[in-house]
C-alpha cells in the first residue's frame, strides 16, 4: 500500500514538472516568440527563460537552488560553462546559475519535445554527434555567438549516463571550443538533480538543488594539443567534488 501511494506521488510529481514547463511557454509565447526572432535580442529571451521559466519551475517542483561560487562570472564577459548531467533540471538550473546570457549546444532530438522544441531550435545550437559535417558547424556558430558576448553551455557527457555512473567520460567539443576561443572553463558541479528529478520514471522528490561553480580555468595558454589534459582536469575537479558530496 505505501509502494502504490509513493509510486502515484512520484507520477504526479512527473506530470506537475511538464504542466510547470508549458505554463509560462503559453503565457508569455508572444514575447518569446519575439525575442527568439532575431539574434540581437537573445539577450531578453535569455532574461525571460531564465527568471519567469527555469525559477517558476525550479520553486513550483519544490526544488530550491543553492549556489555557492568559488568566482563569480564577470558581466559581459563570455564564458564556456560545463556541468556534470543527470537530469532535466539540470537545463533550468544551469539559468538560475549564470547571470551571463549563454547559448546551450545540445543534440538535435530535443527538437521533438512539444512547444520547448520550438524554442530550443531557435535559439539554441544544435549538433547531430554523428555527422561530422554538423560538429563542424557548431564550431561556427559558437564563434558568432561568442563574438556577440555570449557564452556557451555544453554538457560534455554528451548525454545523460546511466543511473549507476555517476560521472562519465567527458568529450572534446567544450574543450577544444574554449581553447580555440581563448575563453574560460567554468567547471560546475550539480549535487541533486538526479536525486530530485531523474530519468527513471518512478523517482524524485522536492528538496534542495545545490551546486557549485568552481574556480575557472583560464586557455590564454593551452596550446589544441593539450585537449584532453584540459578536459582530464575539469572532469577530476567535478568528479572529485561529487564523490566528497555524494
Amino acid at each position: 500500500m505505501l509502494k502504490l501511494v509513493k509510486q502515484t506521488g512520484q507520477t504526479i510529481y512527473r506530470i506537475w514538472f511538464y504542466i510547470l514547463v508549458a505554463i509560462p511557454i503559453l503565457l508569455f509565447f508572444p514575447f518569446l516568440v519575439l525575442f527568439a526572432s532575431r539574434e540581437a535580442w537573445y539577450p531578453q529571451f535569455f532574461w525571460m527563460a531564465r527568471n519567469l521559466w527555469a525559477r517558476f519551475i525550479l520553486y513550483g517542483m519544490f526544488c530550491f537552488p543553492r549556489v555557492k561560487y568559488d568566482q563569480r562570472l564577470v558581466k559581459k564577459k563570455s564564458y564556456m560553462l560545463v556541468a556534470n548531467h543527470t537530469s532535466m533540471l539540470d537545463i533550468m538550473l544551469m539559468l538560475v546559475v549564470s547571470r551571463n546570457p549563454f547559448v546551450f549546444v545540445g543534440k538535435k532530438e530535443l527538437v521533438k519535445i512539444p512547444l520547448f522544441g520550438f524554442f530550443y531550435k531557435r535559439v539554441c545550437i544544435m549538433v547531430d554527434r554523428d555527422n561530422t559535417q554538423s560538429r563542424t558547424g557548431v564550431y561556427r556558430r559558437a564563434q558568432r555567438r561568442l563574438q556577440q558576448g555570449l557564452s556557451i553551455c555544453i554538457f560534455p557527457e554528451g548525454g545523460v549516463p546511466e543511473e549507476h555512473i555517476l560521472l562519465d567520460k567527458f568529450k572534446d567539443g567544450a574543450f577544444k571550443m574554449a581553447i580555440a576561443h581563448k575563453i574560460p572553463v567554468v567547471p560546475m558541479t550539480f549535487y541533486d538533480n538526479k536525486k530530485r528529478f531523474s530519468f527513471t520514471f518512478l523517482s524524485g522528490g522536492p528538496g534542495k538543488c545545490r551546486a557549485r561553480v568552481h574556480s575557472f580555468v583560464e586557455t590564454h595558454s593551452i596550446r589544441p594539443e593539450d585537449t584532453a589534459e584540459l578536459r582530464t582536469s575539469v572532469r577530476e575537479t567535478i568528479l572529485n567534488d561529487l564523490v566528497k558530496n555524494s
